[in-house]
């Protein structure tokens, strides 16, 4: 068995003829860029593909099998250079059983399938090329059919405050909306942690995904987990889902919640920290307050820990985070030592002082252990380190 650094949740932001797939997303974040950068900058041997039911995308992908960039095994595993492309689709649900939108991912083995997904997709949605559409179909009738192509059902960031599981879609349960022996895992989202999901007594017997959800290559692998797996294949990954034999989830790396976008309850206008019962922001006076993951979890918690075996959930502190390290000295980091699993995880504090201001090289060596002083973040902005 090996062990393999995963990310699975990556937008693509423009087709290779620049029309937009994830509005929001950067223009440079076409498929071909995404793979070069995860593997070559990011240092990642599996990746998961949002929005490769686009159909300028598949083209693409077709075109990259075709030339050799890319190859595909009979499994339908597609690889690039070594590491494995898993396309997905991110799609937005929204039926009579939710009470507000539900973001949720789906997966599939190959090319073919994924082609297929498309196909029958397009009678659901209104605009089939672009990312994270709404699917007017109950949230049932899209695991079914993910279920019949043999894909893989995973609700995304479930407490972000706006297009959740538990941030606006549901009262308590999922199985408000989805039949639960049809999930695979859950993604808990750049404001939570697996401590905090588990005070969810009904997540107990899932796995947790912690991926970046990435809107431009710098955020790429800003939250990843490493799988045991005997090869970076679909089906292997399945296996580490389901707890079957060998392959499992070793840990997940994410953001500590702080750093998240959502953590804290806010104002809407001032960002201060706000008390959910208040009808005002204390600060200024705005009548919006925006709730956070902290306190939603806290009005649905149901337990006060999680299974046993759960992998653990390490503290990850992304590069671009750390104070005073910019985009210079982030390449002359990679231009030494690689790729950027690499620093963080392996490179010495002696080698970082070499090459990086060694207050910098201490603000890295010390987000490994968990040891910075944080600001939590809340209300759409990200927390900081505190210098």
């Amino acid at each position: 068995m090996n062990q393999y650094y995963v990310d699975l949740h990556i937008h693509i932001g423009r087709t290779k003829s620049g029309k937009a797939v994830k509005i929001t997303g950067a223009k440079t974040l076409t498929f071909s860029n995404i793979i070069k950068h995860a593997r070559d900058e990011k240092g990642l041997h599996m990746i998961g593909v949002i929005d490769c039911h686009s159909p300028e995308v598949l083209v693409e992908i077709h075109s990259l099998l075709k030339n050799g960039f890319l190859t595909e095994y009979s499994d339908g595993r597609l690889m690039y250079e070594g590491m494995s492309i898993i396309p997905g689709s991110e799609l937005e649900v929204f039926d009579a059983n939710c009470k507000g939108p539900i973001h949720v991912l789906c997966y599939f083995s190959g090319l073919n399938s994924m082609r297929i997904f498309s196909r029958w997709l397009e009678h659901h949605v209104k605009n089939i090329n672009l990312s994270s559409q709404r699917i007017y179909a109950s949230g049932k009738e899209l695991q079914h059919k993910v279920k019949e192509l043999g894909g893989l059902f995973i609700p995304a960031h479930i407490f972000t405050p706006f297009k959740s599981l538990y941030g606006s879609g549901v009262e308590q349960s999922f199985a408000e909306v989805f039949e639960p022996e049809l999930i695979d895992g859950f993604e808990l989202g750049l404001s939570a942690n697996t401590s905090m999901a588990d005070q969810l007594g009904e997540l107990h017997e899932y796995p947790f995904l912690t991926n970046s959800d990435a809107h431009s290559l710098g955020k790429i692998a800003r939250e990843y987990q490493i799988i045991q797996m005997k090869e970076p294949s679909f089906a292997e990954l399945r296996k580490a889902l389901q707890g079957e034999g060998e392959p499992k989830i070793i840990a997940n790396y994410g953001m500590d919640p702080r750093l998240g976008k959502y953590h804290q309850t806010v104002c809407a206008k001032c960002f201060s920290s706000a008390d959910l019962e208040s009808k005002r922001c204390k600060h200024c006076g705005h009548s919006r307050i925006i709730k956070g993951v902290s306190d939603r979890i806290h009005e649905l918690k149901t337990a006060n820990k999680g299974p046993a075996g759960r992998p653990p959930y390490i503290h990850q502190v992304p590069l671009e985070f750390i104070p005073g390290l910019g985009p210079k000295l982030r390449a002359k980091l990679l231009d030494h030592f690689g790729t950027e699993m690499k620093i963080l995880h392996e490179v010495s504090f002696h080698a970082l002082k070499e090459v990086v201001p060694e207050k910098i090289a201490a603000f890295i060596v010390k987000a490994r252990s968990g040891d910075l002083s944080l600001q939590a973040g809340g209300g759409g902005k990200f927390g900081k380190i505190s210098k």
